[in-house]
C-alpha cells in the first residue's frame, strides 16, 4: 500500500481480502472486521446468527428520534466462486493498478457499498451532525445463494423487527456511462427443472418414444420463448432486460454410458420474469410445454420467487423524493429500472419495507460475478461523497407516511 493511499481505500482492500466466497465462506473474519470497524466509527454492533456460520452484523447510529422509522443501509457479504485461472492478478489480493483499478472478487459485487456506507456515517459524525432517523449499516450473508440461510431467515426474526426500519437503500448494478442505474423493482426467479421420461434401450437401436425426443421438444419450445422475448426487447428501445422476461439453459443431466439410451433426462432453466407478468398463468405456459413434449414430461422448482412488489418512484414517496433531491444537489444523472437479477431487497419489499438498489458506480464495465472485477479507487471515493449527501437526505425524512407497494 502506498502511504499516500486513503485510508478508506485501504479499508476497502482489507475487506476485499476476506476470502467469503461460496461455497465456502469465511464469514467469521468478515463479521470481526466489520466488529472493528463500528468500533472504530463509534457505531453501536449486534450480531445474528441466521443458520449455522450465518451472522447478520448490523452496525447502528441511533438518531435523535429513534421512534421513527429507521434508515436501513443493506449490502451482502458473500461473494460469488472464482477461476483464479482467468484473472490477472490473485482474485482476492485486491491488488491496486497503477491507474487505480482494485482486481477483486467483491469489488463491485458489493463490498464497496458495504464500506462506502460506513465511510459516509464516519465524515458525518466527525464534523458532529445529528440526523433525525436511526440508521442501521446492516451486512448480510448467504445473497449469492437466494438468501434462504440469510434475509429470508432474517427477516422472521425479532432482531429484524426491532430495527423497525422504514426504508432500505441495497445493491444495484455498475454503469459504464455517465448515470448512475436505480432500481425500484425486481424480476422472480424461477429456477425449473423439466424431467424427460421416455423408453430406454441399446444405443444401436432407434428407440421411439425416448428422453431424448422429449428433452429435444422442450428445448425447441423454450429457445423458441426466448428468441421472442429477446426480439421484442431488441425492437423496442424503451424497453429494458428487466421488462423482459429471460429464459436459459443451464444444466442437462442424465444418461449413464454410451450404449445405453437413458430412460429420463433432465433439463434446468433459469427464468427470470418481471413484475407484470401473471406467475400464475406462466406456470400453466410451461405445464402446457410439458404436454406438447410427450407424456411423462414434468416439471418441478428448485427455487420460485415472488416479487411482485414496486416501490413508487413520483412523489408520493417521500423517500424517493429525498432519495432524487440529493441525487440533483450531486449533479449526479439517474436512470431507473427494474433490477434483472435477484437482490435481498425481494425478502425487504415483502415485508413492506420499500427498498431501492443503488450502487454509485458509473463509467465503469459491469463485471458483477466475472472474471477480472475491479473498482477504480476513484470511482469508490465519489461513491463515499455521494452517500455522503444521500444518507442524511433519506435519515432526515420527516414524513412518516407509509410506502404502499
Amino acid at each position: 500500500m502506498s502511504e499516500k493511499e486513503d485510508p478508506a481505500v485501504s479499508l476497502f482492500r482489507e475487506y476485499l481480502r476476506i476470502p467469503t466466497v461460496h461455497p465456502d465462506p469465511d464469514y467469521s473474519k468478515a463479521i470481526d472486521f466489520i466488529s472493528r470497524l463500528a468500533d472504530d466509527v463509534g457505531l453501536e454492533f449486534t450480531a445474528t446468527e441466521t443458520a449455522p456460520k450465518n451472522i447478520f452484523a448490523v452496525m447502528s447510529w441511533v438518531g435523535t428520534n429513534p421512534s421513527l422509522p429507521s434508515l436501513g443501509l443493506y449490502s451482502h457479504i458473500d461473494v460469488v466462486p472464482v477461476f483464479p485461472e482467468h484473472w490477472k492478478v490473485p482474485p482476492f489480493s485486491a491488488e491496486k493498478m497503477e491507474n487505480g483499478d482494485i482486481y477483486a472478487r467483491g469489488s463491485q459485487d458489493m463490498k464497496c457499498v458495504g464500506i462506502q456506507y460506513v465511510e459516509a456515517i464516519r465524515r458525518l459524525k466527525k464534523e458532529g451532525k445529528r440526523l433525525l432517523r436511526t440508521i442501521h449499516v446492516i451486512f448480510g450473508p448467504d445473497e449469492e445463494t437466494g438468501g434462504e440461510l440469510g434475509m429470508k431467515v432474517f427477516m422472521k426474526l425479532p432482531e429484524s423487527k426491532k430495527l423497525n426500519l422504514g426504508f432500505c437503500l441495497d445493491e444495484g448494478i455498475a454503469n459504464p456511462g455517465p448515470e448512475f442505474k436505480v432500481f425500484y423493482a425486481e424480476r422472480s426467479c424461477w429456477w425449473v427443472k423439466f424431467r424427460c421420461a421416455g423408453n430406454p434401450g441399446h444405443g444401436s437401436s432407434f428407440i421411439q418414444d425416448s428422453a431424448a425426443e422429449k428433452l429435444t421438444r422442450i428445448l425447441n419450445i423454450a429457445m423458441d420463448f426466448r428468441n421472442k422475448q429477446e426480439q421484442r426487447l431488441n425492437s423496442d428501445p424503451s424497453l429494458t432486460i428487466g421488462d423482459v422476461t429471460t429464459l436459459n439453459l443451464t444444466i442437462i443431466k442424465g444418461g449413464v454410458q454410451y450404449n445405453v439410451v437413458p430412460a429420463e433426462l433432465f433439463a434446468c432453466f433459469d427464468i427470470r420474469t418481471p413484475p407484470h407478468v401473471d406467475l400464475t398463468e406462466f406456470e400453466k405456459e410451461l405445464w402446457r410445454w410439458c404436454r406438447e413434449a410427450g407424456d411423462d414430461v414434468t416439471l418441478e422448482f428448485d427455487q420460485k420467487s415472488d416479487s411482485p412488489h414496486k416501490v413508487p418512484i413520483d412523489s408520493s414517496n417521500p423517500w424517493w423524493t429525498a432519495f432524487m433531491s440529493a441525487c440533483k444537489s450531486l449533479s449526479a444523472e439517474v436512470k431507473t429500472e427494474i433490477f434483472p437479477g435477484g437482490t435481498d431487497s425481494r425478502f425487504l419489499r415483502k415485508s413492506g419495507i420499500p427498498s431501492i438498489g443503488f450502487s454509485p458506480i458509473n463509467h465503469t464495465p459491469v463485471l458483477l460475478h466475472d472474471h477480472n472485477e475491479f473498482l477504480n479507487e476513484k470511482i469508490f471515493l465519489r461513491g463515499i461523497d455521494i452517500y455522503y449527501e444521500i444518507i442524511p437526505a433519506l435519515a432526515n425524512v420527516s414524513d412518516s407516511y407509509k410506502v404502499t407497494m
